[in-house]
């Protein structure tokens, strides 16, 4: 069973994301800790596009270099995963959509961001609110085939925020069974719901069901 070398800088991503697998029975590595250095352009149309864009950038470059992070060991080892996920609302025409961390530009804060769109729905009532939140995963294998799954969860975006558990727009989006935000949730109950949470799940159990 590989290890995976997860693509993605982000720590609160990392978070979620070890608390999800951490029943998988493998040792899990951000690209930060594995030391790989590379960006990769995030130019697809969709979700599933720019995840195994970001996935395939890693695992070539893992195929070209030593692994810093990980001394003595080689690409074929690993399996990485990668996610592109984001926030689509339905009266802004899906947006921000795929454009989600890049949204008002990558050094806006989140606060920044999650204002602007709250006021660009300002006099919207709740039943035209409606959003989700879309998570792809795709799994590239050191011989370059690749699997993908998705996830999402469906809610509404709310007049302000509130939460201080989540990350990027978690504090905006709420769930319609409870009225509470995704920032509200305690990491087990976001991680049980989410769009993250479904698709890594999905992705598991499609390795396993290929025995990979």
């Amino acid at each position: 069973m590989r290890d995976i070398i997860f693509a993605t800088q982000n720590t609160g991503k990392m978070k979620e994301v070890r608390e999800i697998l951490k029943d998988s029975g493998r040792r899990i590595y951000s690209q930060k800790e594995a030391g790989i250095c590379v960006e990769v352009e995030e130019n697809g149309n969709t979700f599933a596009e720019n995840a195994l864009l970001k996935a395939e950038g890693v695992m070539n470059w893992c195929r070209e270099h030593e692994i810093p992070g990980l001394p003595g060991r080689a690409a074929e080892e690993f399996l990485v995963l990668a996610d592109d996920s984001g926030l689509e609302i339905d009266f802004l025409n899906k947006e921000p959509g795929v454009y989600s961390a890049r949204y008002l530009g990558h050094e806006t804060s989140y606060r920044e961001k999650n204002a602007d769109l709250i006021a660009r729905l300002e006099g919207v009532p709740k039943e035209r609110r409606t959003a989700r939140f879309v998570c792809a995963i795709a799994a590239v294998f050191p011989d370059g085939r690749y699997e993908t799954a998705f996830g999402t969860i469906e809610g509404y975006i709310g007049w302000k925020e509130s939460g201080e558990n989540g990350f990027g727009y978690d504090p905006i989006f709420y769930l319609y069974e409870n009225d509470r935000s995704t920032a509200e949730l305690s990491s087990e109950e976001k991680n049980a719901i989410s769009h993250r949470g479904r698709a890594l799940r999905k992705m598991r159990k499609l390795l396993q069901e290929k025995g990979e």
